[in-house]
């Protein structure tokens, strides 16, 4: 079955990468000095800072972190892998086949196992988190994008993109079986389940909304329009707010009223974003740039640029899937290289130090790009 996969920001390049990228890149950059290109190099930061880059593989796409926060599984769009990195010594251990273009890694409270929706096989992988071997496939129709699990563990919620309408697939995790699906607005693309595991809040991307599902009745009980093309979601921690990538601003929703109380503007071409613990600050990622919103005034208080160098805005890398740890310490960021001349600039994944302390004049900083 022929598939095409949906990017609500814009096409994918189809990256690569070989022996002597590090060579290739010190040799480009001196090319391009040679020919009077000018280079620019982002200030030091003074808030977040870079730590660690890690190598994964071919264009990485989201970035998932165990609930123990010992693991961070990053799935690599176009060569279908998820490489797993220990983020104790930010090393990949290990990397498992599940096919192309696997979307956004779920895990079971319990982190036994990993839900990962891949779109080319219209399935979902589930992986056993100690063996990191896929233990099954669960086959649940046309182009399958998010993936959430309920905090009870029971029932893993999968939106599928191209269906007409769209739907939702309910799986129980016991049996690993499709229960029952829900229809749901334009182009379901992500979604994300309230802390007491009550409601879903799914995305749809051409609908310009977000559906509200009751995980009870598995119904939708209102369609929230947010003004543009809806692709990710978060919810903080304490279940009263959503927040939503909607064009080029994050809409907050209120989940009590189920209404738009703000809008951030961020910039073009968001990507994802990732609550911190203490749900203090939301993370987005958005073209060249991770912005951090302060979520008690709903304002961007710090801005990292990706990359030391870049010519312009369509050569910068480009920053993807962003998760933070479960003690709130680090961000993890995949990074995906741009193509210079002949080749491409590896990709990889930036980990940040978040800082307690954020500067309110922001900061830009560098993704310790390319990889060192």
């Amino acid at each position: 079955m022929h598939h095409i996969s949906v990017d609500p920001s814009g096409g994918r390049g189809t990256p690569g990468s070989g022996p002597g990228s590090r060579r290739r890149y010190a040799a480009g950059v001196t090319a391009a000095l040679a020919a009077g290109l000018m280079l620019t190099a982002a200030p030091t930061a003074h808030a977040d800072t870079i730590t660690d880059t890690i190598e994964v593989g071919n264009y990485p796409d989201e970035v998932t972190i165990t609930p123990d926060g010992n693991r961070a599984y990053v799935t690599g769009n176009l060569d279908g892998t998820v490489s797993v990195i220990d983020t104790t010594t930010n090393t990949v251990t290990t990397t498992i086949d599940v096919g192309n273009y696997p979307g956004k890694v779920a895990f079971t409270p319990d982190g036994t196992r990993a839900y990962i929706p891949v779109s080319d096989n219209d399935s979902v992988s589930v992986i056993d988190t100690t063996t990191n071997a896929v233990i099954d496939t669960i086959n649940v129709g046309y182009e399958p994008k998010g993936v959430a699990i309920t905090p009870d563990g029971t029932r893993a919620y999968v939106t599928q993109v191209h269906t007409n309408p769209s739907v939702v697939s309910v799986i129980d995790t016991i049996t690993n079986m499709v229960t029952t699906t829900v229809p749901i607005d334009d182009w379901s693309y992500n979604l994300a389940i309230t802390p007491d595991g009550n409601r879903a809040y799914v995305t749809n991307w051409r609908g310009n909304s977000v559906s509200v599902v009751d995980t009870n009745t598995n119904t939708v009980t209102t369609t929230i329009d947010v003004g543009g093309l809806a692709s990710q979601v978060a919810i903080t921690p304490d279940g009263t707010r959503a927040y939503v990538t909607s064009g080029d601003k994050v809409s907050v929703i209120d989940t009590t009223t189920n209404t738009v109380v703000d809008a951030v503007a961020v910039g073009a071409s968001l990507r994802s974003l990732a609550i911190t613990p203490d749900g203090t600050r939301a993370y987005v990622t958005s073209g060249s740039e991770v912005s951090v919103i302060d979520t008690t005034t709903n304002r961007v208080i710090t801005t990292t640029k990706v990359g030391r160098f870049q010519w312009d805005a369509s050569s910068a890398p480009r920053a993807e899937g962003v998760a933070i740890t479960p003690d709130g310490t680090r961000a993890y960021v995949a990074v995906n290289g741009f193509e210079f001349g002949w080749r491409w600039l590896p990709s990889a994944v930036s980990v940040i130090a978040i800082d307690d302390a954020q500067s309110p004049l922001g900061s830009l900083g560098s993704l310790g790009w390319p990889p060192s």
